[in-house]
């Protein structure tokens, strides 16, 4: 192609935060405007993008830009797009998108920042997705955390400052160690191109030093996931956050680290990644400590909303899971059951990706919904919904099934794939993981399904709540018809995902 199209997908979202600067702050329909149609064109260019990457080959870089950023310096901005960072990109743009539209109808003060905010969070995001440069990537990485880190300071609950002030330290401190890492890996390498680095294998022969660099990296992004020890952040900016700040925090910000694991740490340090994920099994343990931990504080939560924070940090333990397999994988020669299994484990954590994104950004669209009518998350106030919402009911079944992994919704493949690959690489770790289905089952089935909807409604506290509007169903139903499409037809990503995973394994698998 003869033209900049990464590019101009990536700073379309910029320049509509640059007209939404230049409109003044009285004329609030204007700026609702801008944002949504400089989103709805931003989602457009995603979705091109991402059909011209599986049509011509999504196993290898695509549509790369390479130009002197900081000659002097050895910067480059590089972009470059395949098969992993596609399906992200659209998933950035329609999540931001329907964040925006159902921001239009309730946020009400302070719109021209709040919107400037959200198309600034989605270029940050663009660019993570898109970087071959790591300084690039470590730029784009930050561009998302002030305007986030006011979003929820700003139009967040009653604790929003503490929330606010929790998710920038904890996220600053992860930086600083990615930022580490990163200078590490140039002086080592002597190039920021990532896939140079990669190529390269930095520290492959000192152990000492390559695990310090592993860990400053994989800091920095198990915090962005979160992985536990690190997602006491999560619960209380997920509460305290707006109702689309939360949906972009779950549903994309919260990707940029499981896409960091796969995109930087798993191809530069494949070695120290297999050793941490299977001898000495920290990254591992981790990851099922997030999966079953998650599951269980979700069964003790009676706030919906945290309720569906806690859920994220059991579902993104599936992604590291899912690369902790492929990692097992590391020098295990040409075996084509081990290469199999160690691309279900990526194309697992690639699709869990995705999934969780759209499931877990309609459920907390779904928790703004009923608290808008209601002006409280308590389950413990509700039951007998589904006579007077049912509407409402149906979609929340849908999407709370799709959670639990319910065969025919997209759930189910994201797990299977990780299972799969796990089962055949560390088959104790995958008896352990199935524990945390079983658990999100019971807290989908208990404190979602059977508080909110089933048992005897309150007429006298309840009785005059209305079902969705136009509105709200237009917020919702593409993300529930995504879940029940990919469910029946999950090749449609899976494809793009393997071709991908295919070469990122080959590069470190067979040796």
């Amino acid at each position: 192609m003869n033209y900049p199209v990464l590019s101009i997908t990536l700073f379309t979202p910029l320049l509509g935060a640059l007209l939404v600067l230049l409109v003044p702050k009285e004329r609030k329909g204007v700026i609702r405007v801008i944002g949504v149609l400089f989103a709805l064109l931003s989602l457009l260019l995603a979705a091109y993008v991402w059909v011209m990457v599986v049509r011509q080959d999504a196993s290898e870089m695509q549509f790369v830009e390479n130009h002197p950023w900081i000659p002097d310096l050895d910067l480059m901005y590089t972009l470059g797009v395949d098969g992993l960072s596609a399906p992200m990109l659209l998933l950035s743009g329609l999540l931001t998108t329907l964040a925006l539209f159902y921001s239009g109808f309730t946020v009400q003060e302070r719109i021209k920042e709040y919107y400037l905010l959200f198309l600034l969070l989605e270029t940050g995001m663009l660019g993570v997705f898109l970087s071959l440069d790591l300084v690039l990537f470590y730029v784009f990485w930050e561009v998302g955390l002030v305007p986030m880190f006011l979003l929820i300071g700003v139009w967040g609950g009653p604790r929003r400052e503490y929330a606010a002030i929790k998710f920038f330290i904890y996220t600053l401190a992860g930086s600083v160690f990615g930022l580490l890492g990163i200078l590490a890996v140039y002086h080592e390498t002597g190039t920021f191109n990532v896939l140079e680095a990669s190529a390269a294998r930095p520290f492959a022969g000192d152990p000492t030093w390559a695990t310090l660099v592993f860990w400053a990296l994989f800091v920095a992004f198990a915090i962005k996931v979160p992985v536990f020890p690190f997602h006491t952040w999560l619960p209380d900016a997920h509460t305290e956050a707006p109702t689309a700040g939360s949906v972009l925090l779950a549903g994309v910000l919260l990707k940029l680290g499981g896409y960091g694991m796969m995109r930087i740490a798993l191809p530069l340090f494949p070695e120290r990644f297999h050793y941490f994920a299977v001898e000495v099994p920290i990254i591992t343990i981790m990851a099922l400590m997030s999966i079953v931990y998650g599951a269980l504080v979700c069964m003790a939560q009676w706030d919906l909303k945290r309720l569906v924070a806690y859920s994220s940090v059991a579902h993104m333990g599936y992604v590291v899971l899912g690369l902790a397999a492929a990692a097992a994988a590391w020098g295990r020669g040409t075996d084509a059951a081990i290469f199999n299994a160690a691309a279900s484990g990526i194309n697992g954590a690639a699709m869990q990706q995705f999934a969780h994104g759209i499931i877990t950004g309609t459920m907390f669209f779904l928790v703004g919904m009923i608290y808008q009518r209601a002006h409280t998350r308590d389950l413990r106030s509700f039951g007998g919904l589904a006579t007077i919402l049912p509407t409402y009911y149906g979609l929340t079944l849908v999407t709370a099934f799709a959670s639990l992994g319910l065969p025919g919704l997209v759930g189910f493949w994201s797990e299977l794939f990780v299972f799969r690959g796990v089962m055949r690489l560390m088959p104790i770790a995958a008896f352990i993981g199935v524990i945390g289905m079983v658990f999100t089952a019971g807290y989908t089935l208990w404190k979602i399904v059977q508080h909110l909807f089933l048992g005897t409604l309150d007429r006298t506290r309840w009785g005059g709540l209305t079902d969705l509007v136009w509105w709200e169903k237009v917020t919702v139903w593409p993300l529930v018809i995504l879940m029940v499409v990919l469910g029946v037809y999950p090749a449609l990503l899976v494809n793009s995902f393997n071709a991908a995973a295919m070469t990122l394994l080959r590069n470190f698998v067979i040796r």
